[in-house]
């Protein structure tokens, strides 16, 4: 019985030291949570910054794109304005030159019919009649655009006159300039249609 006794005292003077105490399956709990959210935080942010990446991929291809398209339409515009330009001086060269051969090919009737009228004598009934119908030829196609070109007295000029032969010059003042025209030459349209056939001073 008194063998009993201590071993109870002993028991209750037994002390536990507070920093020998282990965590509990609560704190671990915690940890754990804690852990998880920040494992969670990190995933949310990597996500973002990989759906932020993408999105500016995205808009650095679509900017890229319109900018190849934008380049596309306006070569495409470019040709069809320069087209259109091209096929619009076309139709106005054939508006104003389409009759050019024909009336090339009416200009060696109007020579003839001056020659005649030089060498008929005036007061001639013919010469009048002749007269009014070249007169009235010249008036129609001067209307489509035929001019003549002046010649006599002028510098000879390569791009108007074509020199059929050099004669002395009359004076020092006539050298290089046209003294006789052998053929009249025409402008069409302020285009030579031909050339005057000239005598120049030399």
């Amino acid at each position: 019985m008194n063998d009993q006794q201590p071993r109870a005292e002993a028991t209750e003077n037994t002390t536990i030291d507070p920093t020998t105490q282990t965590s509990t399956p609560h704190d671990a709990s915690q940890e754990t949570t804690a852990s998880a959210s920040d494992d969670e935080a990190t995933a949310e942010t990597d996500t973002e910054q990989g759906r932020q990446e993408t999105e500016a991929d995205v808009v650095q291809q679509l900017g890229e794109k319109l900018a190849q398209l934008n380049d596309k339409y306006l070569r495409l515009y470019s040709e069809y304005e320069n087209y259109r330009k091209h096929t619009r001086n076309e139709k106005a060269d054939l508006i104003l030159n389409g009759g050019r051969d024909v009336i090339k090919s009416v200009l060696p009737v109007i020579d003839d019919m001056e020659r005649a009228l030089q060498a008929m004598p005036d007061g001639d009934a013919a010469k009048e009649g002749v007269q009014l119908i070249c007169n009235k030829m010249l008036t129609i196609l001067s209307q489509k655009g035929l001019k003549p070109i002046e010649a006599v007295g002028e510098k000879f000029d390569e791009s108007l006159h074509e020199a059929v032969t050099q004669v002395a010059a009359p004076t020092e003042a006539q050298k290089g300039t046209v003294i006789d025209v052998i053929e009249k030459g025409y402008f069409l349209n302020e285009k030579v249609l031909r050339y005057a056939k000239v005598v120049v001073g030399a």
